[in-house]
């Protein structure tokens, strides 16, 4: 890889409102350019809106959902990265065909780059998972991408680390959750609400085990056992009937947060992924010290009638 500035982003998303977030979007992507950033990066469905998503019937949801790279969020993306000259990835659901994806889309100033479709969707039982995930040449360097629970597997970051990525970019939509882990649990919607008079109670919140400690069990994992720079975005604020905490951060190949957004609403992380990191990560030893022989229990097939499942840790508005 090559040394690179990246910017990942955070903002409070408006539900169904694209032309509200594609607006946020924009200022945002406008701070990172003139950061000297040259690529921008923001959380998961930035575009739609995320957590509302559960309450649509399945007509509602395809009237959200637009083809990539054909559809009018897709082509407004290619406009703003033409104008500021930067590499976009955004979220939103893509109509393909029969079928309903999650969607994340990178764009650039020449127009579309790739797409890469969530793995373990659960917000709509409506929405397909994907059926892979891939490695690009994106300015100079390897990357990958896997949208929020793709992330709790950590097969999917060793096999994208496997196929030679070399920056891993992480879009959630995720913390404030009604989870029933210790500390964990809804963020009270009052303290967003009052969060310039009484900030720090709203810090608190944001960077305990409700948001920020939860996030840090699992992304330096990610990060450190692959030897991959870790391109965290999240919303923040409102998200339905939920508060996101944001914290969007970069983590370098040492597990290490090497820039992290403090703002309690829109911000910007910003860092410069260098290429000497990526060299010395000692994930490289490990990688190669790998014994596929002993790993056969890792890919053997479920037993006969079993249908993989994917699950959040609280209750969704369509189910019983």
């Amino acid at each position: 890889m090559r040394d690179i500035r990246v910017a990942a982003g955070q903002f409070e998303h408006r539900d169904a409102n694209k032309a509200f977030n594609l607006g946020q979007i924009q200022a945002l992507t406008r701070q990172a350019a003139d950061q000297g950033a040259e690529i921008a990066s923001f959380h998961e469905c930035s575009i739609t809106g995320y957590t509302f998503l559960q309450t649509l019937s399945r007509p509602e949801l395809a009237g959200l959902a637009e083809p990539v790279p054909d559809g009018p969020s897709t082509r407004r993306l290619m406009q703003l990265a033409k104008e500021y000259h930067v590499v976009i990835l955004a979220g939103l659901i893509e109509s393909a065909g029969p079928k309903l994806l999650k969607c994340y889309v990178a764009v650039g100033e020449q127009g579309f780059i790739a797409k890469f479709h969530k793995l373990h969707p659960f917000i709509h039982p409506d929405i397909s998972p994907g059926e892979g995930v891939q490695v690009i040449d994106l300015l100079g360097m390897k990357a990958g991408c896997l949208v929020c629970y793709d992330n709790n597997l950590p097969e999917n970051a060793r096999a994208l680390a496997l196929m030679g990525a070399e920056v891993i970019f992480m879009p959630h939509v995720t913390g404030g959750t009604a989870s029933v882990m210790p500390g964990r649990g809804l963020i009270a919607p009052a303290l967003w609400a009052n969060r310039d008079r009484d900030p720090e109670r709203l810090r608190m919140e944001f960077e305990g085990p409700k948001g920020r400690a939860w996030m840090m069990k699992f992304l330096p994992a990610r990060a450190w056992e692959n030897g991959i720079y870790g391109i965290f975005s999240n919303a923040v604020g409102r998200d339905h009937d939920t508060i996101k905490p944001g914290n969007a951060m970069i983590l370098d190949p040492y597990g290490d947060v090497i820039s992290e957004c403090h703002e309690l609403g829109s911000g910007l992380a910003v860092a410069l992924l260098t290429a000497e990191k990526y060299d010395k990560a000692p994930a490289r030893r490990y990688l190669r010290a790998r014994r596929p022989e002993l790993y056969g229990k890792l890919v053997e097939p479920h037993p006969p009638g079993h249908v993989a499942q994917t699950q959040p840790g609280w209750k969704r508005g369509f189910e019983k």
